[in-house]
């Protein structure tokens, strides 16, 4: 998966792609969650994170607390353990990586923590929210990242300019 034209497809697109969440924000269409869900699931019928893993390579998630837990226990660590060996605090006092790419992310692309990954990693892209119009800050910031997320602001707003 060329990662880097999709980056730039993505930047020679954001100013449209913002104008276009923001009218979504101002005026949502009543079946908008439909069409979100079905977009969402339709890319990712496409596009296999495996054969990418840009976000686990260039973006850490926010571990939680439950996170930290979950993992930690799952590694057999002590949470403080863990914090310290793979965790750092961030500006905003965030539990983020330290470095990346990310620690459990495999040589084929696969993690190695999937099963109890931090709820950031289970929810990324966050193309399949409900009322997806709270998050346009953060969807388009995600389509510099992700081709899924470039491709699912392309159609969606075919889908809905269509209307």
């Amino acid at each position: 998966m060329d990662v880097e034209n999709y980056k730039v497809q993505a930047l020679k697109k954001q100013k449209e792609h913002q104008k276009f969440l923001a009218n979504l924000k101002k005026k949502p269409p009543k079946n908008l969650d439909f069409v979100v869900q079905e977009t969402h699931d339709e890319v990712f019928a496409k596009i296999d994170c495996l054969s990418c893993a840009n976000c686990c390579k260039t973006t850490g998630p926010l571990f939680t607390e439950k996170d930290i837990e979950r993992i930690s226990k799952h590694l057999r660590m002590k949470p403080a353990d863990f914090e310290k060996k793979y965790l750092q605090t961030d500006e905003d006092e965030d539990k983020v990586l330290q470095n990346l790419p990310c620690w459990f992310l495999n040589e084929e692309n696969t993690c190695s923590i999937y099963e109890v990954r931090p709820k950031a990693c289970r929810e990324f892209p966050h193309t399949d929210r409900k009322k997806i119009y709270q998050i346009n800050h953060l969807t388009i910031k995600n389509t510099l990242i992700c081709p899924a997320a470039f491709e699912f602001v392309e159609r969606i707003q075919k889908k809905i300019e269509k209307k």
